[in-house]
């Protein structure tokens, strides 16, 4: 029998005609004890919002032809489909946070630049996002990157030391021209995609510059705007180009010559500073994002505004960036939500695209009304996302204030949830909305729960453990002695385990109201991470800081089964599949390992499940599909398959 790695990675693809297979490199002896060939296959990628920072433009890409867009999320490029968005996918190369990136004219690659500096040039038509060139045109964050319409010259600027933007031939590096003319750093750079060439730039100095080429000469300073210079933007047919600033003023100016033509509004084109600006495609209108809490469809021509969007009124309503892209008009939130603009209802969008911007901590997964759902929890915010649509949605009412840390759900079907805010929360998964009511004042900061059957809950705080019956306070036990971690209620009801960073697992019993301490403990090979019962609860895995897991029999009298090695950093997390055969533990190493319980040789190995970042979180939908989550602030959806 052939014992090779017989186990493939694909990924809903936006690009090619079909779907790319990438064989991983695994270990041996992946055939399970019934002799079937395990594999893995990611199906989705339940993407991250962008990363946006109060005052700071939020850049949008669009691909040319008009299908997809990107933006950035810490050391992420996330590449979306516009007519679906819950179709993503994520490049993760870069070292350092992203901070723009922009398709190619030609539609083949994408450049990417970091706030180190560096710009990667890579493909779009290949899952594997192969690297074509990687530069540093100038030492500090790379803040907007423009092409010219044949793909061959890039001009890039930001905060350098010495200079604040490099143009050069994408394929040698050479420089074609320089970028001068700004006393500070640049923040916006747009070339023109008719020729003549022309580039102009928008700076921090409050003056927008206008250069003639290739090579590219310094031909004037454009100093209209009182305030920093935020976006500039040649309209697709060249004829003229907008340049928006801080003062809250949009000016249009002749493509060609650099002329100031007008400027929209006739003064004040927003009450608050915009912060993009993007021309829609037959050149005639403009659309613009203010920290006013609008966006504005403009008619260039007339000097008129077609349409005010009115987003809100909570300081997360400000607009920070826009893309026009074919019919759609898509503006980014402060709250780092994406907003499809709806012509005919100014005030309502089509669709807000939800979803995390920050790491993600936790997660848990549950079945309502038949559809499979899954919970994720970040700093301040729980979400919950269709995990066959991948539509996703947040609480509604006030929840956390700080961030999630544990969640799970009882035989109430209610989100059980704990966070730094020293609360534990109780949520109705039905009604999807925060109860004021349902929540437990924590003396002190929980660290994680643990739900089990007759409406009990533990809680894991800092040196205490608490019993809560039916969402109330019960029995709390302090000076335990040890520091406890996380824990784990027995699908049996009687039986709390709880993992302590002594590398012990300590057994209680819950007897009532109250814990009493059994006096038992299991030994583990370091401090522990995480524990898990099997749904049966015939088995009992523990992770710890020293890269194992140990499996317990529980009708042994919790006697050690199995240790199993693979991963080469702390395993954090642990989840058993519903057949009670099968495991998933995530590590600090980004590599998610599924074990067989009845031998610790079978495995299938997942390396750079969450490229960048540690798996954070592991769930099971069901015994075939595995849900992971990672401070990337993505979630990903695995179907495992034994053949």
């Amino acid at each position: 029998m052939d014992t090779s790695p017989c186990w493939k990675v694909t990924e809903l693809q936006l690009y090619g005609n079909s779907q790319a297979q990438v064989p991983q490199s695994g270990d041996r002896n992946t055939l399970d004890e019934r002799g079937r060939s395990p594999s893995l296959t990611a199906e989705t990628v339940f993407a991250s919002l962008p990363q946006v920072e109060r005052g700071v433009a939020k850049i949008l890409g669009g691909d040319p032809k008009g299908n997809n867009f990107l933006y950035s999320n810490g050391k992420c490029v996330i590449i979306r489909n516009i007519e679906n968005p819950a179709i993503a996918d994520i490049y993760t190369e870069h070292a350092h946070q992203v901070s723009v990136a922009k398709y190619a004219p030609s539609g083949f690659y994408i450049a990417s630049g970091d706030v180190s500096g560096k710009l990667r040039i890579w493909d779009t038509t290949q899952k594997e996002h192969l690297l074509k060139y990687e530069y540093q045109p100038f030492a500090g964050k790379i803040k907007d990157i423009s092409w010219t319409e044949d793909s061959k010259r890039i001009a890039a600027v930001g905060e350098g030391r010495e200079k604040f933007g490099a143009v050069f031939l994408w394929d040698t590096g050479s420089s074609v021209g320089e970028i001068t003319g700004h006393s500070k750093v640049i923040n916006s750079v747009d070339v023109k995609q008719t020729r003549p060439y022309r580039i102009v730039t928008g700076s921090d100095d409050n003056c927008g510059a206008f250069f003639e080429g290739p090579p590219f000469k310094f031909k004037f300073t454009m100093m209209d705007h009182s305030r920093f210079v935020n976006c500039v933007r040649f309209s697709p047919d060249g004829n003229r180009f907008a340049s928006a600033g801080a003062d809250g003023q949009i000016f249009i100016y002749d493509g060609k010559n650099g002329e100031k033509i007008a400027a929209l509004g006739g003064g004040k084109a927003h009450d608050g500073g915009i912060y993009a600006v993007s021309w829609s495609p037959d050149s005639t209108q403009l659309l613009s994002a203010s920290g006013d809490k609008t966006a504005k469809i403009w008619d260039v021509a007339n000097n008129s505004v077609v349409t005010t969007f009115n987003m809100g009124s909570d300081v997360l309503n400000q607009q920070l960036g826009c893309l026009w892209q074919k019919n759609h008009l898509l503006t980014v939130s402060l709250s780092g939500y994406i907003n499809y603009l709806d012509k005919n209802n100014p005030n309502r969008p089509l669709r807000t695209i939800k979803g995390h911007s920050k790491s993600i901590q936790c997660l848990t997964v549950h079945k309502n009304d038949g559809r499979s759902y899954i919970y994720s929890g970040s700093h301040d915010v729980s979400h919950y996302w269709d995990a066959v649509t991948g539509e996703n949605d947040s609480f509604s009412g006030k929840g956390h204030s700080n961030l999630v840390s544990r969640m799970a759900i009882d035989e109430s079907n209610q989100l059980v949830s704990c966070g730094m805010d020293d609360t534990v929360r109780f949520t109705s998964v039905t009604k999807k909305e925060y109860s004021a009511s349902d929540l437990v004042k924590m003396d002190v900061q929980p660290k994680c729960i643990a739900v089990g059957p007759g409406g009990y809950t533990v809680a894991v705080c800092i040196e205490q453990l608490v019993l809560l019956k039916d969402k109330k306070r019960g029995f709390g036990m302090d000076n335990l002695g040890y520091k406890p971690e996380v824990a784990a209620i027995h699908p049996g009801g009687v039986t709390v385990t709880v993992g302590g960073s002594d590398g012990k697992v300590h057994l209680y019993s819950i007897q009532g109201n109250t814990l009493k301490d059994d006096g038992k403990t299991l030994e583990v090979k370091g401090p522990v991470t995480d524990l898990a019962y099997s749904h049966d609860g015939a088995y009992l895995a523990v992770c710890d800081a020293n890269k194992a897991v140990t499996v317990f029999t529980v009708a042994d009298g919790y006697a050690e089964k199995s240790v199993f090695y693979g991963h080469h950093a702390k395993v954090v997390c642990v989840a058993w599949s519903p057949d009670n055969e099968h495991f998933a533990s995530g590590g600090m190493d980004m590599m998610v390992y599924i074990w067989t319980v009845n031998d610790s040789d079978t495995r299938i190995k997942m390396p750079d499940a969450h490229r960048m970042h540690h798996v954070s979180s592991v769930a099971w939908l069901d015994e075939h599909t595995l849900i992971t989550t990672s401070h990337d602030s993505s979630i990903k959806q695995w179907t495992v398959t034994y053949k």
